[in-house]
């Protein structure tokens, strides 16, 4: 005697209530879903709020990676200029704001004055001896021309206007030393003269936001001093040349050739 009738048209195996071809109560027809049973998801797909397996999980408030999200604005690449607004962002600071015309030029006057009273000094030293070279001349006529005495009073007034001349040359020297280091020193060191420093401007890398560096710092100093063979002309235009820039970062032409930048520092 079996206790189950394989047979599922048997009605003696049957239970109350069930019709014939349908499966025992609680369990639901095949490709069914039934009361109180979750309905399972297509092959593939995992479960709605269990992560499946190679699913990477998605969490709340972030984009997914590659695609844009609503309200995430794009991240700008460093040197990028805000709607030509004057402002640029930069590697290392964030959005800076580029310096205006009139302070660069307003710190070049300052670095000028500077020049012209050191200029000033040596000229005055180097006239003052010339002068007294001339004087020294002129006691020798006091003497009989002709003369031991005479002669060697020549002798010594020649000897005093070479020594001064040659220190004069000296200073001159001293002085485009001078100009040389200052310039090129400071702004790749410090980014900034004493001039530029008074005004709160600075020369930064547009690629790192740091100062520019002893290469690109030279670089920087002798393009405006190649200028200065055309009677001074060249300079003058490296100067000016950043009104010319199109690109709205106003990179004069030794900017460029550098790679950097100027922007206020307050």
């Amino acid at each position: 005697m079996s206790f189950g009738d394989p047979n599922p048209n048997n009605p003696y195996g049957k239970q109350p209530g069930q019709q014939p071809g349908q499966p025992p109560q609680g369990q639901p027809p095949q490709g069914q879903p039934g009361y109180g049973y979750p309905q399972q998801a297509p092959q593939g797909v995992p479960p709605q709020g269990q992560p499946g397996y190679g699913y990477p999980q998605q969490q709340p408030g972030v984009p997914p990676q590659g695609q844009p999200g609503y309200g995430y604005p794009p991240q700008q690449p460093g040197g990028t200029l805000q709607a030509n607004n004057g402002y640029i962002n930069v590697p290392g600071l964030g959005t800076v704001e580029l310096a205006t015309m009139g302070r660069r030029l307003g710190a070049r006057a300052l670095d000028g004055v500077a020049y012209g009273i050191l200029y000033a000094i040596f000229s005055a030293i180097g006239i003052a001896g010339l002068v007294g070279a001339s004087k020294t001349v002129d006691d020798c006529s006091s003497t009989a021309y002709g003369t031991a005495a005479h002669t060697q009073c020549v002798n010594d007034a020649a000897s005093a206007s070479v020594g001064i001349l040659a220190g004069f040359f000296g200073f001159v020297a001293v002085f485009a030393l001078i100009a040389l280091l200052y310039e090129w020193l400071m702004v790749s060191i410090w980014g900034a003269t004493l001039g530029k420093m008074v005004l709160n401007v600075k020369v930064i890398k547009e690629s790192t936001g740091q100062a520019p560096g002893l290469g690109a710092g030279f670089i920087r100093w002798i393009i405006p001093m190649v200028g200065s063979l055309f009677c001074g002309l060249g300079t003058l235009l490296v100067y000016l040349s950043p009104f010319f820039d199109n690109s709205g970062k106003l990179q004069g032409w030794h900017d460029r050739a550098a790679a950097t930048i100027v922007v206020k520092t307050k």
